[in-house]
């Protein structure tokens, strides 16, 4: 096949032979079921893109007439061989994928086409099924190597032989192999920015030394220590990702670093200054020894003082959740300045103490949540604590109440979540002293507050007067709504989002109608037998009516104010009558309306529970009966009736007719008429 170029087609898309696309200088040919490269494709092609195809060799004349290639991609073929002379016509190719083929059945000729490429800049060979002898050979000659991905392979051991003439490496990928031991094996890499080893083996890292690294990760690996190598150079290092390892202890960081995250999360670490009984092991060390060849060294480290060498003078994000940290060592905070974000949510915290020695001036997001705190203590004097936090997670623990005052020092605070623990909010004026009890009354910054499964039992006063509330959860708080219901008028004005579910509302306990701005309501798990009418003059943009027991909606709810603003609205697991889904069909034809669990909404015939978009034509006739006119069907019933009776009078009528006009003439003496 011949195509034709006219001008100005370089910026459209245009077919082109065998079926690829045509993007500017850019040839897609994904899954076109490609056996070998396409001879036909136009020669100034700068990207090519072949993946998921079925090409098994990329031979010495694959490429030839290609010479402008700069990014080739092969991801997802067959491919098991590329042979020496595969790109001698592509000396400036610098982007290579070859992801997810078998390049390990031929890889030392592999390796010798790879050699060809002065210019490569980034390769990938993740999936290959490489080990790291054959990783050595196909990356031996490629010294202008800037990012190599050797991910997904079956690398089990790295030593300083592997990368030894990458000297212009940045990034190096080695994630989801089954490392378990690294000797020596970064040394030669001193431009190396970005290190990523996570999904591997290794059970410890012991003498970290690479101070040009910005990023490691080693994340999901089976490691219990990390210790730094006790040297006073600047690390370079950004970020470290230790989460979801077996640390036991807080990992002995850089004396001098740029370390701004430090991602801890899911191990079982713990602070040993103090151990729960009280007991102080202020006096014990804990001793490494450190076997490399022949040579051991001994490192001796305070356990109670995990951070003997670290600074965290720089550090912004601290994600510590999910381990076993039952209390935080004196004035670990108060190293960290520039912390923004705290994470110490799902550990075994059971008192949490804040004073002006932490003040956390920068601290905007705090999150406790999952502990079993029964305490939070703050000392507060002149100076502010908490100044910038903004997001408040306290939820799932023991706390009945906050100290007095908490928020007056906390100027931004926007979000607070108390839910599922036993606290109350503190009602009218001037009992908050003597109940315990949580003040949020006047902290004007506050929009988001979660009080779910805090069993609460009524709330009366004006618990949220001087906030400005627009997302509201009340729900699992079965008697929330006992009692007065006057709390409500301070957020009428600003509430958007409220959550009843599971409040046992009835269908006449709250009056939504002054809720103007509300858009999004969750009235499921309630006792709602009625659709509340009051819900008609709000435009909503998102409605929840499940698990309730509601027969039936109103015939008119698409044409209210309420189903034109409707957006998105939740039905299912409610008794419907299948005989009266006049509302179902109206809900239906509402343009721009999403029932998003319509396929679980149900309707009840009888015994059967039904489709209300296929109910049967049995059904269909039994609805008709019993949805008929009443006066109707009693006219349909009697005229039968009434039709054998005047013809049985007829028929009585003319048999009795001669003995009749007999009787009629001798009473009356009147002769008849010829």
């Amino acid at each position: 096949l011949a195509v034709g170029w006219g001008s100005g087609m370089d910026a459209a898309w245009a077919p082109s032979p065998g079926g690829c696309e045509l993007v500017q200088s850019i040839m897609d040919c994904t899954g076109r079921w490609l056996s070998s490269i396409p001879g036909n494709l136009r020669g100034d092609t700068e990207e090519l893109f072949l993946d998921d195809n079925t090409i098994q060799v990329l031979g010495n004349a694959s490429l030839l007439l290609y010479p402008q290639l700069w990014h080739l991609s092969l991801t997802r073929n067959r491919l098991e061989l590329i042979e020496p002379g595969a790109f001698l016509s592509s000396q400036g190719l610098e982007v290579l994928s070859l992801t997810d083929n078998l390049l390990f059945t031929n890889y030392s000729l592999t390796a010798a086409a790879l050699s060809a490429l002065p210019a490569l800049r980034m390769l990938d060979l993740a999936g290959n099924q490489l080990r790291e002898d054959m990783v050595s050979v196909l990356v031996s000659n490629l010294s202008s190597l800037e990012s190599l991905s050797v991910a997904r392979n079956i690398i089990m051991r790295l030593d300083s032989s592997i990368f030894t003439n990458l000297t212009e490496l940045l990034e190096l990928n080695l994630e989801k192999n089954y490392i378990f031991e690294i000797d020596n094996a970064f040394e030669g890499l001193q431009r190396l920015q970005r290190l990523n080893i996570a999904y591997n083996y290794l059970p410890c890292l012991v003498g970290f030394d690479l101070t040009q690294l910005r990023v490691l990760n080693v994340s999901n690996n089976i490691i219990e220590w990390f210790l730094t190598l006790e040297i006073d150079d600047l690390f370079e290092l950004e970020v470290l990702d230790l989460s979801h390892n077996r640390l036991l202890f807080f990992p002995v960081l850089p004396r001098k670093s740029k370390l701004h995250s430090l991602l801890l999360q899911d191990n079982r670490m713990s602070f040993y200054q103090r151990l729960p009984n009280g007991t102080s092991l202020a006096n014990v060390t804990m001793q490494f020894l450190i076997i490399d060849g022949n040579s051991t060294n001994i490192t001796t480290v305070r356990l109670w003082d995990e951070l003997c060498h670290s600074n965290l003078s720089s550090l912004r994000l601290l994600d510590m959740s999910q381990n076993e940290v039952w209390g935080l060592p004196d004035d670990f905070l108060a190293q960290m300045p520039s912390l923004t974000h705290l994470k110490l949510n799902q550990n075994c915290l059971e008192a949490f103490h804040l004073s002006e020695e932490d003040p956390l001036a920068m601290l905007t997001e705090l999150d406790l949540s999952q502990n079993q705190l029964v305490e939070l203590g703050v000392k507060v004097g002149a100076g502010d604590i908490l100044p910038s936090l903004q997001l408040f997670n306290l939820s799932t623990n023991r706390l009945q109440t906050l100290p007095p005052g908490i928020f007056a020092h906390t100027r931004k605070i926007t979000t607070l979540d108390l839910s599922h623990n036993r606290v109350n909010v503190c009602p009218q004026p001037g009992e908050a002293e003597s109940l315990a009890c949580v003040d949020i009354r006047g902290v004007q910054t506050l929009t988001h507050l979660s009080l779910a499964g805090c069993g609460l039992q009524g709330m009366g006063g004006r618990p949220f007067q001087g906030t400005s509330l627009t997302h509201l959860d009340l729900s699992d708080n079965r008697q929330v709504l006992s009692g007065d219901l006057g709390w409500l008028q301070d957020l009428v004005l600003t509430l958007q989002v409220l959550s009843l579910r599971n409040t046992s509302l009835s269908s006449t306990a709250v009056d939504f109608s002054a809720l103007k701005s509300l858009v999004c309501l969750d009235l499921s798990g309630n006792s709602l037998a009625a659709f509340p009418t009051s819900l008609g003059t709000l435009r909503l943009r998102s409605l929840d009516l499940r698990d309730n027991c509601l027969p039936a909606l109103p015939r008119d709810v698409a044409q209210v104010p309420l189903g034109r603003s409707l957006q998105e609205i939740y039905l299912s697991r409610n008794p419907y009558n299948c005989c009266t889904l006049g509302w179902w069909d109206a809900l239906q034809q509402a343009e721009g309306l999403r029932v998003p669990d319509g396929r679980e909404v149900t309707c009840s015939h009888g015994s059967r529970a039904l489709s209300p978009g296929a109910l049967p034509e049995p059904v269909l006739q039994s609805c008709r009966w019993q949805t008929a006119d009443l006066a109707l069907l009693y006219l349909v019933l009697a005229l039968p009736t009434c039709l054998t009776l005047l013809v049985a009078f007829v028929v009585v009528f003319l048999m009795l007719k001669e003995k009749l006009l007999k009787m009629v003439k001798t009473r009356c003496g009147v002769s008849s008429p010829y």
